[in-house]
């Protein structure tokens, strides 16, 4: 069996290494507009410079099984489109889209090539979310009714170059629009997805002047097909170090959460009732402590492995991905009617379902 052919635009290489280290797939082009980003990317995975595409038209026409769509979130959704459209399977980094329409547009052009489509939100490959996942599904939380999450992560140097003050693409972004990160995992483990959104967060004390992307904080309130309600705060330029990810659920029979990164680890609770007079502490490891050594050579732990492994067995068994096309916008969406949220007053919106 000849190996998939992966072709990458844009982003980092982390994917590029472990795809060439998948007994599948190989690495044999990359796109990038920026010449100096391309020539690094380029001869750090050792391809030649006809493998190199700064147009990506050029780019779809290489012998490609696979995109890795990596560019800046206002081209994921049109990148995805064309690479699905010219018969390749695609692997695109978070969030799938940035508005509502290309959302829909992106689950119609996977149903119409019949194309795999997987939204590469790695968190929900974090080993101590798989393993709430299993507990979930085992019923040991009784039934979910409530669940928050945050993702606090300051990047003011992305959204505002501190040097010549230019302002970059993430100065744009509404915070609550990145939201995948912490919704993802939530609905992975809730089998579920958003029907309803309000938010609120509009002021900007911390990074005047630059744009939406540089509100202090918001705040969004989802209501989920199966009734859960959820809360997911978000900013990206907190005063606060290091970055945090948070998660709880609440359930009939007890309660789970992760309490902090101490030492390069999450450290949790978990309450059962019946088999715990107080709240016990966990390890909430990222990383899966029986995985194969091949699996620490890419990124955030163990999780992009096991997410480029599960992508590529759904092309060779002709399955969907954990992560599908429906399963990705829905990861998407609810970020995106939150901040309209905001912008027509803190009022509850319906969340679109593309299936």
């Amino acid at each position: 069996m000849r190996k998939l052919k992966v072709g990458h635009v844009g982003g980092r290489t982390g994917y590029a290494h472990l795809f060439n280290n998948h007994p599948r797939t190989e690495t044999v082009a990359v796109c990038d507009i920026d010449p100096e980003a391309l020539e690094k990317t380029r001869t750090t995975l050792g391809l030649k410079r006809s493998q190199g595409f700064h147009d990506y038209d050029d780019f779809l026409k290489a012998d490609l099984d696979i995109v890795v769509v990596g560019t800046p979130i206002p081209f994921h959704a049109e990148q995805s489109i064309k690479a699905l459209e010219s018969g390749k399977h695609v692997l695109s980094e978070v969030t799938a889209a940035n508005n509502v329409k290309d959302c829909e547009r992106l689950v119609q052009a996977v149903k119409r090539t019949g194309m795999k489509y997987m939204l590469a939100e790695n968190m929900c490959y974090v080993h101590f979310i798989q393993e709430w996942k299993k507990m979930i599904q085992e019923g040991k939380l009784g039934k979910i009714y409530y669940a928050e999450a945050e993702y606090v992560h300051q990047i003011r140097r992305l959204l505002k170059d501190l040097e010549t003050g230019k302002l970059l693409w993430r100065a744009s972004r509404p915070p609550i629009h990145y939201c995948s990160h912490s919704l993802g995992p939530l609905l992975i483990m809730l089998d579920d997805h958003v029907v309803k959104a309000t938010a609120s967060g509009k002021g900007m004390n911390i990074m005047p002047g630059v744009g939406i992307g540089a509100i202090d904080m918001q705040i969004a309130l989802f209501e989920t097909k199966k009734g859960v309600t959820i809360k997911l705060l978000r900013s990206q330029v907190v005063t606060r170090e290091p970055p945090f990810h948070y998660y709880t659920i609440y359930g009939t029979k007890g309660c789970v959460e992760n309490t902090g990164f101490r030492s390069g680890a999450y450290k949790g609770l978990l309450y059962i009732e019946g088999e715990d007079k107080v709240a016990r502490e966990i390890d909430c490891p990222v990383s899966d402590p029986n995985a194969p050594e091949e699996a620490k050579r890419g990124g955030h732990g163990t999780s992009e492995y096991y997410l480029i492994r599960d992508f590529i067995n759904s092309i060779d068994n002709d399955t969907e991905p954990p992560i599908d096309v429906v399963r990705g916008v829905d990861m998407t969406l609810p970020g995106l009617i939150a901040h309209e949220a905001v912008i027509k007053g803190n009022v509850w919106l319906d969340v679109p379902h593309f299936e």
